[in-house]
């Protein structure tokens, strides 16, 4: 049951961001090009997603565990350090050049948008290169 909700919960989720045009790179170029042809469509994406995400939050913290695992297992930290502030940065301008995001890049995958298959192989090889970097930092501590 777990996996078929997985499967189920994944398929929407790329379902919806097809049907929001986040798949489509123009589209989210376009929104953040703002003094030439801003679109503020993914404003309207971007908020109905914290719409929906508020109460899932809000239902996760009053529950005891999760349905389908015996803890949860949500972010602890709340502090700003290097890595996520370099992180974020990376991953807005990789956002902002490509048009995609990890989530959007995989869903295009099947539409063969221009360049995608390219993205996918860059972020694939940027997340083993971190990976790899990140090991070696944590190994010397």
């Amino acid at each position: 049951m777990k996996n078929f909700l997985t499967l189920i919960s994944g398929l929407l989720f790329g379902l919806g961001l097809l049907l929001s045009g986040m798949a489509d790179p123009a589209k989210v170029q376009n929104f953040l090009d703002l003094f030439g042809t801003w679109d503020p469509s993914l404003a309207f994406v971007m908020g109905g997603a914290i719409v929906v995400t508020m109460p899932g939050f809000w239902l996760v913290i009053r529950r005891n565990k999760p349905f389908f695992n015996d803890v949860f297992h949500l972010p602890s930290r709340t502090d700003l350090d290097a890595r996520l502030i370099t992180g974020a940065a990376i991953f807005g301008v990789g956002w902002g050049l490509g048009g995609f995001c990890p989530g959007p890049a995989v869903t295009a995958l099947p539409l063969a948008a221009e360049g995608t298959l390219v993205f996918v192989a860059t972020m694939l090889t940027g997340m083993a290169a971190s990976k790899y970097v990140l090991h070696r930092q944590d190994s010397r501590v």
